[in-house]
């Protein structure tokens, strides 16, 4: 698979484009039969990505750490996809990724009602990112990030299957390895006499990571319209952490200085239970019910600047309750939906701050990883699918969330008693719908042509965790997204065997500007940047199945 895209942010100071895509991948999987009881399964893929710079758009004037303005910003706005970047000259303009691996399982029926797999895979990552987080001409959030990952894991898994009675149990190994190398420039943070100032960050870390896992599923059919399920599934995790950071002044030697972290191995252990009841209360209704806990591993903050921030976070812990129905009425109206309440527990947030460096006595940007304390979302989902005649199909989907910090502890915000529990949670839409429609016309031996659109809407959201001011409730309403509305199209040619398409897709019609993330860094001359969603974009794609 190929895909290739243009830049949509120019540079308004040179011929440099942005926002780019450029990436080639390929998958061959390969089965192997050698009897009737043993099936081997093999599959090699391999992506690579070689952008330009991802950039974003400053919402704050940027400062120096004595606080002259070196950049005034234009406020942001919302509407057409109006405006140019800007990045620092002699920064490469280049992100790169490489990814491949393999997967190979190898089933053995042992009986006709007990089958024991092998799997084993083994993975490698590789990025070069460089990155503009203050998106100015100004050397003052550069940054560089190289990431060298590999990983094996090897899963034994054992398979019954009876009248009423199915289960599966299992050993899980994993081993990874990251080594990430990481620079920041910052020239001209200091201000105009120290512009060019050679200043350079540097982080080396290593981080191994051991995980083990034992689980067991069962599904038990009660009676023949109500089947039990259940599970557990026990981890033990071990992770070995290693870093170095060191700071660089060319024009000031005497505040070069080096800190080494290595703490102690860490080790979490986690067991995760489930349970869940489905009844089919009709041939085309079903209802259904689950319980579940999730683990999220504890680690280490590998972005910190100081031994002081160097530390260890807990894992995130997840209760998760879902009831439900799926149904069909008259073979042409499929209507599903769900109610949810997912309980989180040292919910893990990166927040930043602002600290003293301890030998140069210069104010030190602090970004920090921390268990926030407990958060709870829930809410409703509600999907249907119709066909009210051939070849037409309507569809829809409807979300609704309702998140909250239950608790989230931050010193910082002494006029709220230590506690930064009233923002709004990050990426939490409380309304997320979607529309669409296609129509298929069959032209017999040559295939056929579908023509479909839809229209999608995300409601109100904040794009940041910190999204208000230390020791404030005002919200930094840059930050946030305010309700859209985005259309697509797109009209494709399959053939019969639908092995071979071509298809024209046009995204984003109306060309409407909508941000989907953000950076909060103002601890580091008063950063803040957003970024944005594709503006409207037409795109040919052409398939082949083998």
């Amino acid at each position: 698979m190929r895909s290739v895209r243009d830049g949509f942010v120019d540079d308004r100071n040179d011929k440099r484009e942005y926002n780019d895509r450029d990436s080639f991948g390929i998958r061959t999987a390969f089965a192997f039969t050698p009897s009737s009881k043993v099936r081997l399964d093999l599959a090699v893929d391999y992506s690579k990505d070689d952008a330009s710079l991802n950039v974003g758009r400053p919402i704050n004037n940027l400062v120096t750490f004595s606080g002259g303005v070196l950049v005034v910003t234009d406020p942001v706005g919302s509407g057409k996809y109006k405006w140019k970047g800007e990045t620092t000259p002699g920064l490469p303009n280049s992100t790169k990724l490489k990814h491949y691996g393999f997967a190979g399982t190898a089933a053995f029926d042992l009986t006709d009602n007990l089958t024991l797999k092998s799997i084993t895979a083994y993975r490698v990552l590789k990025t070069d990112d460089y990155i503009d987080i203050d998106a100015t001409r100004y050397e003052v959030g550069d940054v560089f990030v190289g990431v060298d990952q590999d990983q094996v894991s090897q899963e034994f898994q054992l398979a019954y299957t009876g009248e009423k009675l199915s289960a599966v149990g299992g050993l899980y190994y994993l081993n990874e390895n990251v080594d990430s190398h990481q620079e920041a420039y910052a020239d001209d943070l200091l201000g105009p006499a120290f512009f060019n100032s050679g200043f350079l960050r540097t982080i080396d870390d290593k981080l191994n990571t051991k995980s083990y896992a034992a689980y067991a599923n069962a599904t038990y059919e009660i009676v023949p319209t109500v089947r039990l399920s259940a599970g557990i599934r026990h981890t033990e995790e071990k992770k070995d952490y290693w870093r170095t950071t060191s700071t660089f002044f060319s024009l000031l030697p005497a505040f070069n200085a080096t800190y080494v972290f290595a703490p102690p191995k860490a080790k979490w252990h986690d067991t995760s239970p489930m349970v869940s009841l489905d009844w089919q209360a009709t041939p085309d209704t079903m209802l259904y019910a689950r319980v579940a806990k999730g683990f999220k591993s504890g680690g280490f903050n590998g972005r910190a600047n100081t031994v002081a921030e160097s530390t260890k976070y807990d894992p995130e812990t997840v209760w998760s309750y879902e009831a439900g129905f799926k149904s069909t009425l008259a073979k042409q109206l499929r209507v599903n939906g769900s109610v949810f309440y997912n309980d989180y527990k040292n919910f893990q947030a990166r927040v930043s701050g602002l600290d003293t460096d301890p030998v140069t006595g210069l104010p030190s940007p602090k970004l920090s990883v921390l268990n926030a304390g407990k958060l709870s979302i829930k809410g409703a989902e509600l999907e249907a699918s119709w066909t009210p005649v051939a070849n037409l199909l309507l569809d829809t989907q409807v979300g609704y969330l309702d998140s909250e910090y239950k608790k989230f502890a931050d010193a910082r915000f002494v006029n709220f008693n230590g506690s930064r529990a009233f923002q709004t949670p990050a990426f939490a839409p409380k309304w997320t719908l979607r529309f669409g429609a296609q129509y298929t016309f069959d032209l017999g031996g040559p295939g056929g042509i579908t023509i479909g659109g839809q229209t999608r809407y995300r409601s109100r959201q904040a794009l940041a965790v910190d999204n208000t001011p230390v020791n404030s409730n005002v919200e930094i309403d840059g930050l946030f997204q305010n309700g859209y509305w985005v259309e697509d199209a797109r009209i494709v040619w399959e053939n019969s065997s639908k092995k071979i398409a071509v298809g024209l897709y046009g995204n984003n019609l109306t060309d409407r500007a909508y941000k989907t993330d953000a950076q909060e860094f103002s601890s580091v001359g008063n950063i803040r940047t957003v970024y944005y969603g594709n503006p409207r974009t037409i795109q040919l794609k052409l398939t082949a199945r083998y």
